[in-house]
């Protein structure tokens, strides 16, 4: 590749025609402005670490295989997490029967009336919302991480897509393959999840 200076100012467009031309600085440049985003999703699904770091490796490898060659029918920020996605899920799979939980274990029980069991202050909690404004302690932390460890690949990827990187339900839906009632009704129970574990812990 030319080693050539890239204006950190250029359009994801231009960053991919430089690309294309081998032009040494445009991967760097994609990195700069994509990397951290990359590495914050794998890692919401992941969970781990090194595979975060993997997967961020493996993407920016796939830009420079294929960036040259993107259409650009989307935007190329959906095109990264699409396959940033991918890239996840599947180094995911290979690992989930080692921590996660069978998301009906998860959820809150009731009563054949409707009512829900457990203590009145469980009866009384909001399970369908963000538990973002949960986490007040460290402990509170500690238990949403390892509730969110422990769901179902496509219900955490769900979760880190719209409550962690703050995507629309129809932007999830296309990278998951999902419909957007999918992924809604997989939000909603992964929410309940999240707080019913916090529920229970704290109480």
């Amino acid at each position: 590749m030319q080693n050539q200076a890239i204006d950190s100012a250029a359009s994801d467009s231009d960053l991919l025609a430089s690309l294309g031309r081998g032009e040494a600085g445009a991967l760097e440049a994609l990195a700069e402005r994509y990397g951290a985003r990359i590495y914050r999703l794998a890692f919401g699904i992941t969970r781990n670490q090194a595979d975060a770091e993997e997967v961020l490796q493996d993407v920016l490898l796939t830009l420079a295989r294929k960036g040259g060659s993107f259409e650009g029918r989307s935007a190329l920020g959906s095109w990264v997490y699409r396959i940033t996605t991918n890239v996840a899920l599947n180094r995911r799979r290979g690992k989930r029967l080692e921590v996660e939980t069978s998301l009906e274990d998860l959820l809150p029980t009731f009563k054949p009336d409707g009512h829900r069991d457990g203590d009145r202050a469980f009866v009384l909690a909001d399970w369908s919302q963000s538990p973002e404004q949960e986490l007040l302690s460290g402990e509170q932390r500690r238990v949403l991480e390892r509730a969110i460890d422990g769901l179902p690949e496509h219900y955490r990827a769900v979760l880190v897509m719209r409550d962690v990187e703050g995507l629309s339900n129809e932007n999830v839906a296309e990278f998951l393959g999902e419909s957007v009632p999918s992924v809604k009704s997989r939000l909603h129970r992964a929410r309940m999840v999240l707080r019913e574990q916090l529920t229970l812990a704290l109480a």
